[in-house]
C-alpha cells in the first residue's frame, strides 16, 4: 500500500465528559496513511480547539493504534476505500507511588475494601458493615494478619496462631475475615473496630477467630469467597480443591487425623497458643475436596456471574472448570506451563492465568477445550504469581511477578503474533499484548545496588477504584500506587 495515500476516517469518542466530544455534524475527515497516534491526537486537540493539548490514544475495531494507519490496514486486511471508524479515548495516566506499609517478614497476601471495592458490603445476617474509610489486609510469613488504614495506620494484628506463614488472606465481608497458610488450616475471623481517645481520636481494631476449618494435608496457598451463597474455595498443596462453608451449621465435623492435636509438634503448638492468648474457633470439616490436578492448586475461584461454578490452576499445567453443586470436573484445559495464579475478567468471559514461563495465558472457558486461545500477554521477566482486573472496566488488568515490578494491561494493545497463549504455533493467528506501564518497587528506588528481582519478588496485587493498586512481597511492605483516570 502508498504511504502516501489517504483514507477516511470518522472521529468518535464515548467518554461521557462532553468537552472532548466533537460536534455531532463532524463527518469524515480526510488523513494521509502514514499518521500514527501522536499526529491524530494533535489533529483531535485542534478540532476540539483545547489550549491545553491532552493526549488521546485511538482505538480501530477495538485495538489500539500502535503502528501507522497504512501498517494496520495491511496487518488486519483492512482496505483504504473504507470510511474508517476512529474512537478517541484519553491516554492512560502512568500511575504514581502514594504510600507504602512496612511489616517485619515476608508480605504472601493483600486485600482491600471500600465504598467502591467489589467486596460484599452486608454480612450474612443481613446486617450492614458500612465502610467509611477504605481498609487494607495484608497477611505475612510471620503467621499474622493485619488491618491497615489507607493513610498506612496499623489498626490491628492477629494473634499468633501456629507460627507458620499464612499465605492467603481476603475479605468476606466488611467484618469478617478469611485466611490460611503453611498450617493447612482455613480460618475465619471477625473483625471489629473501636473509637479511642487519646488526644485525638484513633482507631483500634480485633481479629478473633470465629471457625476453623480442617481437610487439606498440605498448605493452603489460595482462597476465594462468595459471600451470599457462604462459601469459601481453596486450593492446596494436597492437589485438592476444597468447597467450605462459612456457617459452622453447614459444616461436617472434620477429621480427627487432621486435627492439630494429632498431627507432629501439637504440644508446642499448645504452648504457642497458651501464651499468646489464642483461643482457636469451632472446627469444621469440607463441604467436598475435588480431586482431579496432580500438582499443587496455586488458585481456586468462584465464577463471577455463576457461583456453583469454580476455576482452578495447577503447577501441573491445567485450568479445570468445577460443578460446585455436584464436585464434578466439567472440563480441563492443558498448557505447555505451570500455572501459577487465576482471575476473571467477567465482561469479556475470559481468565487469565499466570505461568512460569513469564507470561499471562487469557482462556475463554466458554468454548471447546480442543480451542486454543490466541492472546498472550508478555513483558515480565519472572513468573507471575497473582493478578487483578480493573474495577467497572472491561479491559484493564494488572499482573505481579517475582521479577519484583506489576504490569499494567489494556486487552486491546495487541499486536499478531505466530504463537498462541499456550506456546501452540497457529498459523499466524495468536495476538499478543504489551503492558502499558510498569510498577516498580519503592523499597529499591533510591538505591542503585539492587535491580528489579533482587530479592523483591512480588507475590500479590489488588486494584481497587478508590484506593488504587496495592502490591506486596519479599521487600516486607505493601505499596500503593494510583492512576489518574483518563
Amino acid at each position: 500500500m502508498d504511504k502516501t495515500a489517504q483514507i477516511r476516517i470518522q472521529l468518535e469518542s464515548r467518554d461521557p465528559d462532553v468537552t472532548i466530544k466533537l460536534p455531532e455534524n463532524t463527518g469524515p475527515i480526510l488523513v494521509s496513511t502514514g499518521l500514527r497516534r501522536i499526529a491524530l491526537s494533535t489533529l483531535v486537540n485542534n478540532l476540539l480547539e483545547n489550549e491545553k493539548p491532552i493526549p488521546f490514544e485511538f482505538l480501530i475495531n477495538g485495538q489500539f493504534l500502535r503502528t501507522t494507519i497504512d501498517e494496520f490496514l495491511t496487518a488486519n486486511g483492512i482496505s483504504s476505500e473504507v470510511t474508517l471508524s476512529v474512537e478517541y479515548v484519553r491516554a492512560l495516566i502512568p500511575p504514581s507511588h502514594v504510600v507504602s506499609f512496612e511489616h517485619e517478614d515476608w508480605i504472601s497476601a493483600v486485600d482491600v475494601v471500600s465504598q467502591t471495592s467489589s467486596v460484599l458490603l452486608q454480612d450474612q445476617d443481613g446486617t450492614s458493615s458500612p465502610i467509611k474509610d477504605p481498609r487494607i489486609l495484608s497477611a505475612s510469613y510471620d503467621g499474622l494478619i493485619r488491618m491497615w488504614s489507607k493513610s498506612s495506620d496499623l489498626l490491628a494484628v492477629s494473634k499468633p496462631t501456629s507460627g507458620q506463614p499464612i499465605n492467603a488472606a481476603c475479605f468476606l465481608t466488611t467484618s469478617k475475615i478469611v485466611s490460611a497458610g503453611s498450617d493447612r488450616v482455613v480460618r475465619v475471623w471477625k473483625y471489629e473496630e473501636n473509637g479511642v481517645t487519646g488526644g485525638s481520636m484513633q482507631v483500634s481494631g480485633t481479629f478473633t477467630p470465629i471457625l476453623d476449618l480442617y481437610g487439606h494435608r498440605s498448605s493452603v496457598d489460595s482462597i476465594s469467597v462468595h459471600a451470599p451463597s457462604s462459601r469459601i474455595l481453596s486450593g492446596s498443596s494436597d492437589h485438592t480443591v476444597g468447597l467450605w462453608s462459612t456457617r459452622k451449621s453447614e459444616g461436617p465435623q472434620p477429621p480427627d487425623s487432621l486435627l492439630p492435636s494429632a498431627l507432629p509438634g501439637a504440644a508446642k503448638r499448645r504452648k504457642l497458643e497458651q501464651s499468646a492468648a489464642f483461643q482457636p474457633g469451632p472446627q469444621r470439616g469440607p463441604l467436598s475436596l475435588l480431586k482431579r490436578h496432580t500438582g499443587p492448586v496455586s488458585g481456586a475461584i468462584f465464577s463471577a456471574k455463576d457461583s456453583t461454578v469454580g476455576y482452578s490452576t495447577s503447577w501441573d499445567q491445567t485450568l479445570v472448570t468445577w460443578d460446585l453443586v455436584t464436585g464434578a470436573e466439567v472440563s480441563t484445559r492443558r498448557l505447555l506451563n505451570p500455572l501459577l495464579c487465576v482471575t476473571e475478567m467477567p465482561d469479556l468471559g475470559l481468565l487469565a492465568t499466570g505461568t512460569s514461563a513469564r507470561h499471562i495465558a487469557m482462556i475463554d472457558p466458554r468454548v471447546d477445550v480442543r480451542d486454543v486461545t490466541g492472546l498472550t500477554l508478555r513483558g515480565h521477566a519472572g513468573a507471575i504469581v497473582s493478578a487483578a482486573a480493573e474495577p467497572e472496566k472491561p479491559w484493564g488488568l494488572v499482573s505481579a511477578s517475582h521479577d519484583g515490578t506489576c504490569r499494567i494491561w489494556d486487552l486491546r494493545s495487541v499486536r499478531m503474533d505466530g504463537k498462541s497463549a499456550s506456546g501452540l504455533a497457529v498459523g499466524g493467528t495468536g495476538q499478543v499484548c504489551e503492558s502499558v506501564y510498569v510498577i516498580r518497587r519503592e523499597s529499591i528506588a533510591n538505591d542503585e545496588r539492587k535491580v528489579a528481582g533482587d530479592g523483591i519478588k512480588v507475590f500479590s496485587v489488588f486494584w481497587d477504584k478508590e484506593v488504587g493498586i496495592g502490591s506486596a512481597g519479599e521487600d516486607k511492605r505493601v505499596q500503593i500506587d494510583q492512576m489518574v483516570p483518563r
